[in-house]
């Protein structure tokens, strides 16, 4: 255990490339939108194939599992959101509280057609992207925006269409939304009603990203970038860390 704790912790800082996702004794966790695991008030959740696995991490030299959660859905991704955790799965956005964090409890379920799933959550409002692919049957290329006022009967406010969707971030008033070998699209979503696409960048492939702090990390195919980004269209590079030398 000691040593999935070791490449959990690496991972998220290839994720999160942040000092503070994660700590010696860890309470929370910051991640990008395509992770399968994230860190809550102490306690590691871990989504494999099809079910939810909790693990008590509070003492770090001494990591308990707890619980196994079947699904009974194919699991995408893992996203915590006040003091729920939101599990993007093929065929739904499925929403659990962890009000007791041994004991995770099902909420509500969003469902849609079977597609690739990453989920993130600001505020009153769900943002899911829904990706066709190998692994998605007859999934379609779009992005919802769904009303989380009310956990327990989420609903879809607005859809749009995307080329190929993966991963989506929320910062300030922006949403970014990766489009693989097509790039990264963002847009102002002021009004999570109808979101405005402000820039369009097109130069180098986009898998996942992580907004804090007027800096972007980006996940590509050949490496991990950081950016910073200002007044909704500028984005410049930082750093990178090749992935493949």
């Amino acid at each position: 255990m000691k040593k999935i704790l070791t490449i959990l912790f690496f991972s998220t800082i290839i994720y999160a490339c942040r000092g503070d996702a994660v700590s010696a004794s860890p309470t929370s966790g910051t991640g990008g939108s395509t992770a399968r695991f994230t860190i809550a008030n102490g306690y590691l959740y871990i989504v494999d194939n099809q079910s939810l696995k909790t693990y008590n991490i509070q003492n770090t030299s001494n990591p308990i599992f707890v619980r196994r959660a079947s699904l009974n859905t194919i699991v995408e991704t893992i996203f915590p959101f006040n003091n729920h955790l939101l599990i993007g799965t093929q065929n739904g956005m499925y929403i659990f509280n962890i009000s007791s964090p041994e004991n995770p409890q099902f909420v509500s379920v969003y469902s849609h057609v079977v597609s690739c799933d990453p989920v993130v959550a600001e505020g009153n409002y769900a943002y899911v992207t829904l990706r066709s692919g190998t692994n998605c049957n007859r999934g379609v290329n779009v992005l919802d925006v769904i009303d989380i006022r009310d956990l327990k009967t989420p609903k879809l406010l607005s859809s749009y269409p995307m080329q190929s969707p993966h991963g989506l971030g929320v910062g300030g008033d922006l949403l970014f939304v990766t489009e693989g070998d097509y790039g990264m699209k963002v847009f102002d979503k002021t009004d999570p009603k109808a979101l405005k696409q402000i820039h369009y960048f097109q130069d180098f492939a986009a898998v996942d990203v992580i907004p804090e702090d007027n800096t972007l990390i980006i996940t590509g195919k050949d490496g991990v970038y950081q950016y910073s980004y200002n007044a909704q269209k500028e984005l410049k590079l930082l750093s990178k860390i090749a992935t493949n030398p």
